[in-house]
Formats: C-alpha cells, sequence, structure tokens
C-alpha cells in the first residue's frame, strides 16, 4: 500500500461541512449516494477518495484507524492512484494539500525516456500527430515542457456535449498559463463540425484537429507514420489524459468529468514539480 499521511484531526479551514455530499472533490451521483449512506452507518467509519473519483468506505470496526486501513486497501486494490481519508466518523480529515499532489511523484529523464509507450499511468503517450485550429501539423513531443489535457470527444457524443461547459470553466481558470496546454481532439467527424458546435454554443476552447475526419475512419496518425486505433485509446467517448511535462501519462479518465475546475490544483502540480 502506498504510503498515506492520515491525521484524525478536523481538517483546518475545510469550506466543506460534514453532511455536504456536493463539498466532497470528484464524487459523481452514485458516490455522492455512497457518502450519503457512510453518514447513516455505524462507527466506527471511514469514507477515502483518489482523484478522479474513486471511493469506499468501511463501518462497524473496532477502532477508527482500522476503519481507514481497511477502506484504504479497497480502494488502493481497485486503481493504480493513491487514496486519501475525506472522513472518519463524525470529522472531515481531507487535507487540501495532500490532495494536490497525488498524482506525483513524477519520472525523471532517465525513467521517462525508457518508459514503455502506451496509455496507462507511467507510460509516455503514443506520439499523436494532429493539427491546430490553425491548421499547422504538430507533434504530441512538441507540447514537451507542458503539461497536457488531452480530450478526446465529438458533437456526436451527447456526454462530451454535456462536459464541455465544465471544460469551458477550467480553460478560463487557467487563463494564459505557460505550463499547462488543453489538447481537445474530435474524432469520427470533421474538424470543422465540432468547431461550429462550439462556436454556436458560444465555447471558446483550444480545439485541434485529430484528422480523423469521418464516421467510417477510426484510426489516429503517429509520427512513425503507423497509427492507433481510436478505440485503444478511448473505450468510450469523451476520455481525457493528463500528461506531466515529459509526456508521461499521470491520470486518465474515461467518460465525462462533473467538476473539471476542481482538477486546477492537481494540474498546478503536475506543472510546478514534474519535468525537473
Amino acid at each position: 500500500m502506498a504510503a498515506v499521511f492520515i491525521s484524525l484531526q478536523p481538517s483546518a479551514g475545510l469550506a466543506a461541512a460534514l453532511n455536504d455530499a456536493e463539498g466532497v472533490p470528484h464524487l459523481d451521483s452514485a458516490g455522492k449516494q455512497g457518502y450519503r449512506e457512510f453518514l447513516a452507518a455505524e462507527k466506527h467509519r471511514a469514507f477515502v477518495i483518489a482523484p478522479g473519483g474513486l471511493w469506499f468506505w468501511k463501518a462497524g470496526e473496532d477502532t477508527a484507524e482500522s476503519a481507514i486501513e481497511h477502506a484504504l486497501q479497497t480502494c488502493l486494490q481497485e486503481k493504480a492512484l493513491s487514496c486519501t481519508p475525506y472522513a472518519v466518523n463524525d470529522k472531515v480529515v481531507f487535507d487540501k494539500k495532500i490532495w494536490s499532489q497525488m498524482w506525483g511523484p513524477y519520472q525523471n529523464r532517465a525513467e521517462a525516456s525508457g518508459a514503455y509507450i502506451g496509455k496507462e499511468r507511467g507510460d509516455r503517450f503514443f506520439n499523436l500527430v494532429f493539427r491546430n485550429s490553425s491548421g499547422k501539423l504538430l507533434k504530441l513531443s512538441d507540447l514537451k515542457g507542458k503539461v497536457v489535457l488531452l480530450h478526446f470527444w465529438g458533437s456526436w457524443c451527447p456526454s462530451c456535449l454535456r462536459e464541455m461547459p465544465e471544460l469551458q470553466q477550467l480553460y478560463r481558470a487557467l487563463g494564459a498559463s505557460p505550463d499547462i496546454q488543453m489538447v481537445l481532439l474530435q474524432v469520427r467527424e470533421k474538424f470543422a463540425t465540432g468547431r461550429q458546435w462550439a462556436q454556436q454554443h458560444q465555447l471558446d476552447l483550444p480545439l485541434h484537429d485529430s484528422r480523423v475526419n469521418n464516421i467510417a475512419l477510426d484510426e489516429l496518425a503517429l509520427s512513425n507514420g503507423k497509427g492507433v486505433a481510436d478505440r485503444e485509446i478511448a473505450a468510450a467517448f469523451p476520455t481525457t489524459y493528463i500528461l506531466d511535462k515529459r509526456g508521461i501519462v499521470v491520470f486518465s479518465h474515461v467518460g465525462a468529468v462533473s467538476d473539471w475546475p476542481e482538477y486546477l490544483p492537481l494540474l498546478r502540480d503536475v506543472a510546478a514539480r514534474s519535468g525537473k
């Protein structure tokens, strides 16, 4: 199990109250319902979370420490990310500082250069070839030195469209960040189709052209002249990857995210600490 600092003291300055399921970071509707069930369970109980929406709780333990340990064990078995306690018994113990650093530690130059090419956490992501909104041909490796939020979507995808306003909020919150680049790639439709939809909905997002511009096409181009099937990268749409400054996958998510601005502290941590 990854080492996790645990404090049973209430969090200082935390805005969310114990009973506020809406205040738990990254939870979807099922997670919020799970948190409410946790609050109704017998002591000793612990509710743990990981970035991206993973959650688990354990109740009816002899001690608070045992509840935390068993909840963390289950949480960590489900995903290759660290988990941290959010609430224990009747106290919110969530540590915002630890949370903002949970995509690390980040690979050094030697580790990154030897990383397997793929899509899993710790892999160096496929070196895709695409165009920016002005038509300039780019490779993903051209963005080395920047944190990249790589997002695959289509205007034919209902859940993609519901998520777009959240991505717009994140984009605005980032402002003119020199270290973080959002790259939104449409798939299985013309770039002009996706851009027209965004314009119709007054969305000003960094749209890029995947060059997969037909419903019958499903292969994204790579810098070595080969290709990779879009479904190999994205089992469903939308799918998002966060790459550190060396192009290493530090986070991925299949499906829509309910509150993208909540990811801002994590993105800023990658920008501050990766690529050293």
